[in-house]
């Protein structure tokens, strides 16, 4: 138990330090939030870090329009327990202004079209950091990141060309226009960050618990049975006990069959699983490349 306190205290002082350095280099930071565990834990690590002063970052949440209601409740609870600024970028918006068009049929997805928004609300607002919350051991395209991730001009990617980071000396320095995304919690793993939770006792979307469900099985996948996702006339609607180990867009958001009403109940299940984590988000099956891509064009 001592060597897993420890372990978590070098890893919090490491993702503080960060943010820390994110504070001093940058004159624009803010934290991208989503209101999945990881963002909420970066929000918590900002919190510590700043003590008692008023958390310097505002949260960016890119309101996709089809979001968990709990997920929007715990967001707006949050920040004002906080006293927070919250800007929200609308891909509704971004709809209706012409700047994306939406997906149709039935496997139509808002998340892609996030990428926009985002980067639109990032030249709004001028930042010049954006904190988020991913983890190398998430998945293969993340796991190329640096902490300290450059992108140029059209908020863009480059995996091939990315600076070094030795002893945790990071460069922030930059072009007009161009900006970075900072990762304070890279070295992380999902298991780390259920124990981090736990330890804290940092409360969380009600979604991550076991509750009771109308949900529909496609591909192998739980999903929840909203008005957002157009289903086919074999998918059967039933109630099911599931649980949410990652919270994105409804419509790829796949739930886990569970019985885990307690962090604790959750940290056993997590130890025992052979899914990965992002194994029921559905963006990420598109094509075997889909996250990079993604990245590449200027998402989370």
């Amino acid at each position: 138990m001592e060597s897993k306190k420890t372990h978590l205290k070098e890893l919090e002082a490491e993702s503080i330090y960060i943010l820390r350095e994110v504070a001093a280099q940058f004159e624009r930071p803010a934290i991208l939030f989503s209101g999945g565990k990881d963002s909420i834990v970066v929000t918590h690590l900002a919190y510590k870090a700043f003590y008692p002063a008023k958390l310097p970052f505002p949260l960016v949440h890119i309101d996709t329009g089809h979001n968990f209601v709990e997920t929007l409740e715990y967001r707006d609870a949050l920040v004002k327990r906080l006293g927070a600024e919250l800007i929200v970028g609308s891909v509704q918006e971004s709809i209706d202004t012409g700047r994306v068009k939406e997906e149709t049929g039935f496997n139509a997805s808002r998340n892609a079209l996030q990428t926009t928004t985002l980067l639109d609300t990032i030249e709004k607002y001028k930042f010049d950091a954006c904190i988020g919350g991913a983890r190398r051991d998430e998945e293969k395209a993340r796991a190329k990141e640096r902490i300290f991730s450059h992108r140029d001009d059209f908020g863009q990617w480059n995996p091939k060309n990315q600076r070094p980071e030795l002893w945790n000396i990071f460069n922030g320095r930059k072009n007009i226009g161009e900006h970075f995304r900072v990762f304070p919690i890279s070295n992380w793993t999902e298991m780390d960050v259920w124990q981090y939770i736990l330890q804290e006792g940092i409360e969380l979307p009600s979604l991550y618990y076991t509750h009771t469900r109308k949900v529909f099985q496609r591909d192998g996948q739980w999903l929840a049975a909203e008005d957002c996702i157009k289903r086919r006339p074999d998918e059967v609607v039933v109630e099911k006990e599931v649980r949410c180990r990652t919270i994105g867009d409804i419509t790829c958001t796949g739930l886990t069959l569970s019985k885990a009403h307690s962090l604790e109940d959750i940290v056993a299940e997590i130890a025992a699983t052979r899914v990965t984590e992002r194994g029921g988000r559905a963006d990420d099956k598109r094509s075997e490349t889909a996250m990079e891509d993604r990245k590449k064009q200027g998402y989370f």
